[in-house]
């Protein structure tokens, strides 16, 4: 295929026959993780095009060789894998496909992930940041996300739903491919982009799909209501799940009950999702060099260090030093 043919070459990154060098780009690009060819004696010729946008990214990657990746857990960003041509093997946790030009793959960042791509098997990839999209979730529930967003590893490219989530894709290919003026507009990027996670998030299924297709009450009970704006209001404070129940006039078992049925999640978790939210938002706002994380983190009510990380990972898919150094 003649390079001007291939997908955003103008955009190249590298185009290297060296093992290590190609292993180092590529993690630049996406994140750190284990390259090896796969025959012995075979000749790599790998190349990277990328188009990177604010909260998403669109690359286009290939090895020219049958090669084995393992990254472990992606943490912060989604990526949708779509074969141009040929199959790739993909694990990631308990699920594994077989992935061809009709069946992308969607790892989870939150579980451990490893390919083989066979020889012959270019990928347009899409990259999306993780917090970025679980925000947008949360703007389409009119709730904060209580879990990680889970996708099933295979996405069928010949349902309608994906093809249509597919057709923007190569509208922005489209764009960067032609120098279209639209990728220059922070405005029109946003649109752009929030569109590409609506779409997915619609498409393709997840653990949030009955949520977003009306599956489930979208309005919560009064009580529910008033102890989510409490909790909201009084975060910083030492709170209870007897206080909230009292103070929305509710027995302890009938709140629990309504989150759970009503918000999937419970009382005290949807606390803690409130205060890591406020964390977050104040490392973020914080100058390095005159605050700590252990001070803020005590300021919303978390004084184990050890858990406060793990947990902040957990919902940010990084840990609370690389959003305070950002």
């Amino acid at each position: 295929m003649p390079a001007r043919a291939l997908p955003l070459a103008g955009h190249e990154r590298f185009h290297t026959h060296d093992l290590d060098e190609a292993r180092t780009e590529v993690g630049d690009a996406f994140c750190p993780h284990e390259l090896h060819l796969v025959e012995r004696g075979a000749q790599l010729d790998a190349r990277l095009h990328a188009a990177a946008l604010e909260r998403t990214g669109l690359y286009y990657l290939d090895y020219g060789a049958e090669v084995r990746i393992n990254p472990g857990e992606l943490e912060s960003f989604f990526l949708v894998q779509i074969p141009l041509a040929g199959a790739a093997d993909i694990a990631c946790g308990r699920e594994r496909i077989v992935s061809t030009p009709e069946l992308a793959s969607v790892p989870a960042p939150t579980e451990h992930l490893s390919m083989h791509w066979a020889a012959g098997n270019p990928q347009l990839i899409v990259w999306i940041d993780r917090f970025a999209l679980e925000a947008h979730l949360g703007q389409l529930l009119a709730r904060q996300p209580s879990r990680p967003i889970t996708f099933s590893l295979g996405m069928d490219l010949t349902l309608p739903a994906s093809r249509s989530w597919l057709g923007i894709v190569n509208l922005l290919r489209q764009e960067a491919d032609n120098g279209g003026g639209m990728l220059s507009q922070p405005p029109a990027v946003r649109q752009f982009e929030g569109l590409l996670m609506t779409q997915l998030l619609l498409a393709h299924p997840s653990n949030y799909t009955a949520a977003l297709l009306g599956e489930q009450p979208r309005i919560a009970p009064l009580a529910v209501r008033q102890a989510m704006e409490l909790i909201e209001a009084h975060a910083a404070e030492p709170l209870t799940v007897e206080d909230i129940a009292e103070a929305v006039g509710v027995s302890v078992r009938a709140l629990q009950e309504g989150f759970r049925r009503h918000v999937d999640t419970t009382p005290l978790r949807y606390l803690r999702d409130v205060r890591l939210a406020r964390v977050r938002a104040d490392l973020s706002a914080s100058d390095p060099g005159s605050t700590t994380i252990t001070d803020i983190a005590c300021r919303w009510g978390f004084f184990h260090a050890g858990r406060f990380s793990i947990a902040y990972r957990e919902r940010f898919g990084e840990s609370p030093s690389q959003t305070l150094r950002r």
